[in-house]
């Protein structure tokens, strides 16, 4: 029997792909138990969200004046966002939330976060749904590598959130002020991205430095990414002049960048959870 602490961390959520799909499956059914709407919610909330923002941001500030399809761009940039906060924020949760089940079975600990970040990708499939429709009723027409750069930028938040989700979900476990930190870290992920604005204006406003800087948060490399993916096809005759200045002159590069970047959180978090996973069951 393996024991806890000697596993292969990760190795082993995928050769216990069936436990993860259980998770996934469970969840799911019980995310709208009881609902009368049902599935609806996941297509309701997000298009709720986007008027929202439309309307304060694109209307009340005058941004729809500004940039042509405003409304693409704003919305494709707040799916992505979305995905990562669902994803991080439930990832970190899910050792304690599971805590009868660490106690009393010896399973892999990682199956928590990893089933968190699925299933915040089924619940991002919905607002993808309500983008590709607001994206076909603009002309959308993206080429071969846009839809290669909608998958980069998918990736890249899912690695991203995962390492997260391992690192902080180990240390909430003795520490729930874990829990506290990555709620403030949360309030900061739209702002710290150009969803709300431009990557011209961080441009226009910071040192070469700072925006170099600026570009390698991987947040912001598929923020970046979904632009180019979503709102660039809309773009009536993109050119690199109208829209590079935009989603920046080397998106795969920074999302390159990017990944590189997530995949050492992700060997950090991996690192630090197999450290401290030991104590689990005593700590909860």
């Amino acid at each position: 029997m393996t024991q806890p602490g000697r596993g292969h961390g990760l190795l082993d959520v995928f050769h216990r792909r069936y436990l993860l799909s259980l998770l996934v499956r469970k969840d799911v059914q019980i995310r709208y138990r009881g609902s009368v709407l049902g599935w609806f919610w996941s297509f309701l909330k997000p298009a709720a969200q986007f008027v929202v923002y439309y309307v304060a941001m694109g209307q009340f500030l005058g941004l729809n004046r500004g940039m042509e399809n405003f409304a693409i761009y704003l919305f494709s940039g707040l799916v992505i966002v979305n995905l990562f906060n669902e994803a991080f924020g439930n990832g970190t949760r899910s050792i304690v939330e599971n805590a009868a089940l660490v106690k009393k079975i010896y399973l892999p600990r990682e199956l928590f976060p990893v089933s968190s970040g699925f299933i915040a990708l089924v619940n991002f499939l919905p607002q993808v749904v309500v983008l590709l429709i607001v994206c076909l009723f603009f002309g959308w027409h993206p080429n071969l590598s846009q839809i290669i750069a909608m998958l980069f930028g998918i990736v890249i938040i899912f690695v991203l959130a995962l390492g997260l989700s391992l690192l902080f979900g180990a240390i909430n476990v003795s520490l729930r002020d874990a829990e506290s930190i990555v709620e403030m870290i949360l309030m900061f992920t739209t702002w710290l991205s150009p969803v709300l604005y431009t990557l011209t204006l961080v441009h226009e406003t910071t040192t070469p430095l700072i925006y170099f800087i600026y570009q390698l948060n991987p947040i912001t490399a598929a923020v970046n990414l979904f632009h180019f993916a979503f709102w660039a096809p809309t773009i009536t005759s993109p050119t690199p002049e109208n829209v590079l200045p935009f989603v920046g002159e080397h998106v795969m590069q920074y999302g390159v960048y990017g990944l590189v970047i997530a995949f050492a959180f992700l060997a950090v978090g991996q690192l630090v959870f197999r450290h401290l996973e030991k104590n689990f069951a005593q700590d909860l």
